[in-house]
């Protein structure tokens, strides 16, 4: 394995104050937390050790030798021109385009697909160092105007604006503590709804000043809707809905138009479920024209795939929404679904009847449909699929649906009618994902995007007019120097411990030698419901080209890949499987000859930043190299901070007993090992491991990589634990931390390998980071992981 000695230098690891006082009582076990002092993000001693760890980790930086070649091939790589999928609003088209090292995606607008672009809107102009980010945005439905949200730094927290599009003239509206939200125009362009927490009175602000959000811990709690007016103040703005006795929970909004303007397509995500719809419904009736209006509030809780579904009628509102200002009621809204048993995500409505996609009774999800004059009779449109996993639909063509499906985590495009779910035609694309799908119910014309190992991105166009459904290629994505014929694309099934067959992607150069001699980089998520599908990268294309690296994703359970119960089956007190899963992907690569041991280097972000310090705890003889992104290493306070609450449907939570004994056998935190006194007949030491976290991360907050890297205590407690009516002794130690425990609590310890942490400054948890962080970060880590694992340049 790469070792300090290989780096010619000693490290000098920072020491950390203790504190013996600060001890947690977990129903009744005793857990030290001498180093809570971290957990302060503005405490100076904090900072003068983020300091300290900066300057270590530079240290060794510089002794990699690919990391100048790297960060060269990467950026030469990367300026290429981007190209993201049209929408349409009004008569105009929309698109986001990237020169190439442009630090932000740029907004154009034309007013046909033909005409001569515009700059809309350009975030570049907001910073000189492109941390100013455009995290969300809405037209309203004339193309009037533009609301968009400004994240600074990366923060979660955005303010809206609002520009005149015509003239691009910025309107003097600004809202302020936004998180957590769509935007949602109403039809009359006079205004949105969108969501907010109260201002974070313990920073010291009041409402409307701004601050440097996004460093602060403290929980989000209180989610509220509001409408907001163009051309007032935000204190004037409507409480749309609240509720004081459920503090967790979270609201949004979003502006659909029946039979006419439905919502863009798009592949739903993590936070697709936390919006609500506000529906015009219009029906003639020889010379009469009725007007029904609805709003539909999606409600949750936390992170899992359900929701409740409430409406109420706009035109019982005899002056509107404008009646409401001032007032000290809510909107009145009826319930349609009060429990969070299924996931209701709105795909269309005529008049009373509404569709939607949902997982009730369907784990792979299906499509349903109510009356809302019957509440109590749903009817399914499209039938849960054996095999193949309903990722989407949305409303096309007047009587049409496009729908996606997963099947064995590739993307499978349909055509089917609106009224019966019946199968109409099936669109002919790759092996690979499907990026985005934007269109209107009432256009024939749809875009879509895809993606894959091989495919920098190409965005179709389909005509839906014809007989049979035109596809032909609106624009292609280019990398000036990539040909994808030097490399092989294979997907595997792994068994897991138990005998799950885990799917396995592996991008190499064509006709590789399988003698064990490459490196190897392998990347998974496992949590969430999120599904990780084939996509372009260019910095792991210069892995494989550049260094020989073998690129890898293994779709562990705890993702979305196989629908609700692939999730649930590593998720609470079956969280475990994901680590099996990811370990035996990685006995795979080793037993099938792609790698070895001392040249596997692990990575995942998030989530999967708690999959790598797990791992890495349970079998540190595996891999060579490591690294943690913006990792959930606390398992038994991380849901204290910001919004870490929403993570406990599936984590757990310590404050449960049985949760404890879930979370306590493989917090990554409590779980830091010397493996030579764990294994005294095969020595062994962990990996060469960077953690890498971020000043403005408001999602997991850094203290998690702070708290890892830094310390543990010099004695181990013992506790007991009662499961399943059994007392066991589990031996566990307080904040187990790797950099003491391996390091400065031994004399000549046998861990020569680093154990660093890159800690970037004006970054969050990854969303808005501007092309030369992306750049910057890719060299950083990937020469780190070469000099670790011993890969060689190859020009």
């Amino acid at each position: 394995m790469g070792s300090l000695s290989a780096l010619n230098l000693p490290l000098q690891y920072p020491t950390a104050r203790r504190d013996d006082s600060v001890i947690d009582d977990y129903h009744g076990v005793r857990i030290a937390d001498p180093y809570r002092w971290l957990e302060d993000p503005d405490a100076e001693e904090v900072k003068e050790f983020v300091q300290e760890q900066v300057t270590l980790t530079e240290s060794v930086l510089k002794t990699c030798d690919t990391r100048e070649k790297l960060h060269e091939k990467i950026t030469k790589l990367f300026d290429h021109p981007r190209y993201y999928v049209p929408f349409k609003r009004g008569n105009k088209y929309f698109y986001f385009h990237n020169t190439g090292l442009q630090a932000q995606d740029v907004l154009y607008v034309q007013d046909c697909l033909r005409g001569e672009p515009e700059v809309l809107l350009d975030p570049n102009g907001f910073s000189e160092d492109g941390t100013v980010s455009l995290n969300t945005l809405s037209i309203s439905e004339d193309a009037k105007y533009l609301a968009y949200g400004l994240s600074t730094s990366g923060s979660d927290w955005i303010t809206i604006k609002v520009m005149h599009v015509e003239n691009k003239i910025a309107e003097a509206d600004t809202v302020n503590w936004v998180k957590f939200t769509s935007i949602g125009w109403t039809h009359d362009s006079k205004g949105f709804f969108y969501s907010r927490y109260p201002a974070p009175n313990y920073l010291g602000v009041r409402e409307g000043e701004n601050l440097d959000a996004g460093t602060e811990t403290n929980a989000n709690l209180y989610h509220e809707l509001y409408h907001h007016f163009v051309g007032t103040d935000q204190s004037e703005d409507i409480l749309c809905w609240r509720d004081s006795e459920n503090s967790k929970y979270m609201f949004g909004a979003g502006v659909t138009d029946d039979g006419k303007v439905y919502c863009e397509c798009s592949c739903m995500y993590l936070f697709s479920r936390l919006f609500a719809l506000f529906l015009s419904i219009e029906k003639n009736e020889e010379s009469t024209r009725v007007v029904l209006q609805y709003l539909l509030l999606y409600i949750t809780e936390n992170c899992d795939p359900v929701n409740k579904v409430y409406y109420c009628d706009m035109s019982a509102f005899s002056d509107g929404l404008e009646g409401f200002k001032g007032g000290k009621s809510l909107l009145p809204f009826i319930k349609l679904i009060d429990n969070f048993d299924a996931q209701y995500q709105h795909i269309a409505n005529d008049d009373t009847v509404f569709t939607f996609l949902t997982n009730k009774d369907a784990p792979k999800y299906k499509v349903v449909r109510v009356d809302l004059k019957e509440p109590g009779s749903w009817i399914d449109v499209v039938p849960e699929s054996e095999k193949d996993v309903l990722e989407s639909a949305c409303a096309v063509n007047g009587d049409k649906m496009i729908v996606s499906y997963l099947r064995d985590v590739n993307y499978v495009l349909q055509i089917r009618d609106l009224k019966t779910g019946s199968l109409l035609h099936q669109l002919p694309i790759d092996i690979g994902s499907v990026t985005g799908i934007s269109a209107l119910r009432k256009d024939s014309t749809v875009f879509i995007g895809f993606t894959s190992f091989l495919t920098p991105g190409i965005i179709y166009q389909c005509n839906l007019d014809t007989g049979v459904p035109d596809m032909k290629i609106f624009r292609e994505i280019t990398v000036p120097g990539f040909d994808r014929t030097e490399f092989q694309v294979n997907q595997v099934f792994v068994p897991s411990k138990d005998g799950t067959k885990i799917p396995m992607f592996i991008v190499a150069k064509k006709n590789i030698k399988l003698d064990g001699s490459h490196p190897c980089l392998l990347y998974a998520y496992g949590g969430f419901n999120i599904s990780l599908t084939p996509s372009f990268s260019v910095s792991r294309t210069v892995l494989t080209r550049h260094l020989g690296a073998v690129f890898c994703i293994a779709n562990i359970r705890g993702g979305g890949e196989y629908g609700e119960e692939w999730h649930k089956a590593g998720s609470l007190a079956r969280k475990q499987n994901c680590f099996d899963d990811f370990i035996s992907a990685s006995e795979y690569l080793v037993t099938a000859g792609y790698t070895q041991p001392k040249k596997l280097c692990i990575e995942g972000g998030s989530n999967g930043g708690l999959l790598i310090g797990a791992c890495i705890n349970q079998r540190p003889d595996l891999f060579g190299c490591a690294l943690a992104h913006v990792g959930v290493m606390d398992m038994l306070r991380f849901h204290k901070f910001t919004i870490g609450h929403a993570w406990t449907s599936d984590f757990g939570c310590s404050d449960k007993k049985e949760e404890f004994g879930w979370l306590i056998k493989y917090s990554p935190l409590h779980n830091v090992r010397r493996p030579w006194e764990q294994h005294p007949e095969q020595p062994s030491q962990y990996p060469s491991t960077m953690l890498l976290t971020a000043d403005h991360d408001d999602r997991v907050v850094p203290l998690h990589s702070l708290k890892l890297l830094a310390v543990s205590p010099q004695h181990r407690l013992f506790f007991e634990l009662a499961l399943a009516s059994l007392i066991r002794f589990v031996k566990a130690s307080g904040y187990s931390t790797m950099q003491h425990i391996l390091f400065t609590s031994l004399k000549n310890s046998p861990q020569t390998n680093p154990i660093i942490g890159r800690i970037d400054c004006k970054a969050g948890h990854g969303a808005g980071r501007p092309t030369q962080k992306l750049i910057d970060q890719a060299a950083d880590r990937y020469s780190f992981m070469a000099k670790m694992v011993g890969a060689s340049w190859k020009e």
